[in-house]
């Protein structure tokens, strides 16, 4: 179990998240999606890479840290939602639920900060794309092994919480882009917007 109470309805946003495991098609997707007009937000834990290797350190130090590390990824997650309009149709790479899967997944307990934002999160519908071909880079450093249970554990987080999951299989990506956006069209209408 996450170890979180959700008092409030699920719905109440316009945020359709995309998540998965590591190479499940997450970010091409969303570029897609914004490539089309519709508001998209970053990966964080990417984004926080990209950052810390700019200042000079390199993936190892940065990944021999993964407390801090999650951390800073929450900590971004947070303030981007606070800073997001929920009447708006935006379109999410990752969302807070995946930090508690990755958590779970390093054995580090849940910070407060972590599990307040989570009950407070509103998602119209959670897409859980099937994984894809491992293809390691810079940022993406897991195994197939550790691929295959990040994925588990992000379906089975949030499979807990009051959030519609729709699994989205593996298709080419403009077929993935038309599967959701008909399903979030079907929970509400979309609406383009600038990100």
């Amino acid at each position: 179990m996450t170890g979180v109470r959700h008092p409030h309805p699920a719905h109440g946003s316009g945020w359709h998240v995309l998540t998965g495991g590591p190479s499940s098609g997450k970010t091409t997707t969303v570029n897609l999606l914004h490539a089309r007009g519709y508001a998209t937000t970053m990966e964080h834990a990417r984004h926080y890479i990209d950052l810390q290797r700019i200042s000079g350190r390199s993936i190892r130090q940065i990944r021999d840290r993964q407390a801090q590390f999650q951390r800073a990824v929450v900590a971004m997650q947070i303030q981007q939602e606070r800073d997001l309009d929920p009447a708006q149709t935006v379109f999410l790479d990752r969302a807070l639920p995946d930090s508690l899967a990755y958590y779970r997944f390093l054995g580090i307990d849940p910070d407060p900060a972590l599990r307040d934002a989570v009950t407070q999160a509103r998602y119209a519908t959670v897409f859980l794309l099937d994984l894809l071909p491992l293809a390691p880079d810079y940022a993406r450093t897991e195994d197939a092994a550790a691929q295959q249970r990040l994925h588990e554990l992000i379906g089975q987080v949030y499979r807990e919480l009051p959030f519609p999951v729709v699994t989205v299989p593996a298709l080419p990506p403009d077929v993935r882009v038309e599967l959701i956006l008909e399903r979030a069209s079907a929970d509400r209408p979309a609406e383009r917007g600038v990100s």
